[in-house]
């Protein structure tokens, strides 16, 4: 041991750079609990600083613009703006100028995790106590809880449409679907194999904040996560982790769990991954993700090897079943019907596929070219460390469908914007488009269509 403290990586603050987790846990784990648990209040103040500065966070409800199950879709744009300057303003300067000034909105910026140098998954309050309640597994953590406010997340519990079974509309009976009441709900709608999938994908796996190791964050310990546990009833609570495959920690994106629905027409899976098929994504899943992407985390924590033939496509086939909510003013070709449209939404419409642009990465009647663009957003801002988070490029995205897009709040791929006028607003500036007001508020008509 002394010759081992003679060597300079022995030092904390001399360690080299590694790709690795710590496997062997230097304390015990109620030194680890008091310690975090006692840093907690800290923590979330710090996160809820970061918030308040970046965001208008107020309840204002859109006027007549609901999600599917009636939860009011948030209005306005959210984004705070720097002192002195417009949207219109902003939108006239070049890149290099706002750069320069440092005049990039700071919602615009990456968001970080609640706590980004320590990551995992971090689940809404509602959703906790709905697991607790039907299973008794609890998904509290110690360190941290979820920071945005639930007035921005998706509705709970969401609808669920069915591909194969459109007349019977949303089958959840407004329900969030668990182990407790699968089968119940699903048995005679559902073939056995689709049946089996879905219980895989409500059945708790251990993951690297939730298992049975010293060094989880969950006060007892647990028996994991599900797939449902963030894309509950097959679409989205907002359910926020760090991506597993950047390194070092600073570097990681934070992330927004996507919906499920629409997956049959998708054909890139995870934000910036671009795995081809959702066979392979969820394989990722369960194998990496799961585990910070650390595949010896992974053996120590537990992981769950999924059998590729069965079990894997029994998920996959159970997956490919969630359709896209209702858009009663869309025709047979993904546009409006002009004796359902308004004349803001017919407007709005002709914004999206002409000026705006937006039909270039989202054409009808999908809305998803199926493809990765990078916005070079580093081309806005200086590379800076927000909260643990190196803000620098996001690289290439996935284009995800806009189907369904009111039902899905917040956007982006880490969160960043609250509402569909804050998306507005973002694209507006990184595309260079230079809508005017009118055309934006007409633009969020024809989204909230979708």
């Amino acid at each position: 041991m002394a010759a081992m403290a003679a060597l300079p990586w022995a030092n904390a603050q001399a360690a080299p750079p590694t790709s690795y987790s710590p496997v062997v846990i230097q304390e015990d784990f109620q030194t680890i609990k008091d310690r975090m648990s006692a840093a907690k209040p800290e923590v979330m103040k710090k996160a809820q600083a970061l918030l308040e500065e970046r965001y208008d966070l107020s309840n204002r409800p859109a006027e007549g613009a609901t999600m599917s199950r009636g939860k009011p879709v948030q209005a306005g744009v959210r984004v705070k703006l720097p002192p002195g300057i417009t949207w219109d303003k902003l939108a006239a300067m070049k890149p290099e100028e706002i750069r320069a000034q440092d005049l990039f909105p700071k919602g615009f910026l990456p968001l970080p995790h609640p706590n980004h140098a320590e990551g995992g998954m971090v689940f809404p309050k509602h959703h906790i106590d709905e697991i607790k309640k039907q299973e008794g597994r609890d998904l509290t953590r110690f360190d941290l809880d979820y920071d945005l406010p639930e007035h921005f997340l998706p509705e709970f519990p969401p609808a669920i449409y069915l591909t194969t079974r459109p007349d019977l509309g949303d089958v959840s009976k407004g329900q969030v679907v668990t182990i407790m009441n699968y089968f119940e709900l699903f048995n005679g709608v559902l073939n056995p194999k689709q049946l089996e999938g879905l219980r895989l994908l409500v059945t708790p796996f251990p993951q690297q904040q939730f298992n049975q190791t010293d060094d989880r964050r969950s006060a007892e310990p647990h028996r994991g996560v599900t797939c449902f546990d963030c894309h509950v009833n097959g679409h989205t609570n907002a359910t926020t982790h760090l991506v597993g495959d950047i390194r070092p920690q600073e570097f990681r994106h934070g992330l927004d769990t996507p919906s499920l629905r629409g997956v049959n027409v998708q054909r890139l899976f995870g934000s910036q991954r671009a795995l081809k098929t959702i066979e392979d994504f969820t394989e990722f899943e369960q194998r990496a993700a799961y585990f910070d992407g650390d595949p010896v985390m992974a053996t120590k924590k537990g992981v769950n090897v999924l059998e590729r033939g069965s079990q894997v496509h029994f998920m996959a086939e159970m997956m490919a079943l969630f359709d896209f909510p209702p858009a009663p003013k869309l025709d047979v070709f993904g546009k409006l019907d002009p004796t359902k449209a308004t004349p803001a939404e017919m407007r709005g419409q002709e914004v999206f596929f002409g000026k705006g642009r937006c039909g270039d990465c989202h054409p009808a009647p999908y809305y998803t070219d199926n493809l990765m663009h990078n916005l070079k957003t580093e081309r806005f801002f200086e590379p800076r460390m927000i909260n643990g988070r190196m803000a620098a490029g996001d690289g290439p995205i996935k284009t995800f469908p806009l189907r369904g897009l009111k039902d899905s709040p917040p956007y982006l791929h880490d969160r960043r914007l609250l509402t569909i006028e804050d998306t507005v607003e973002f694209f507006n500036l990184v595309t260079g488009v230079k809508l005017t007001e009118q055309e934006k508020k007409d633009l969020v008509a024809f989204l909230l269509c979708l």
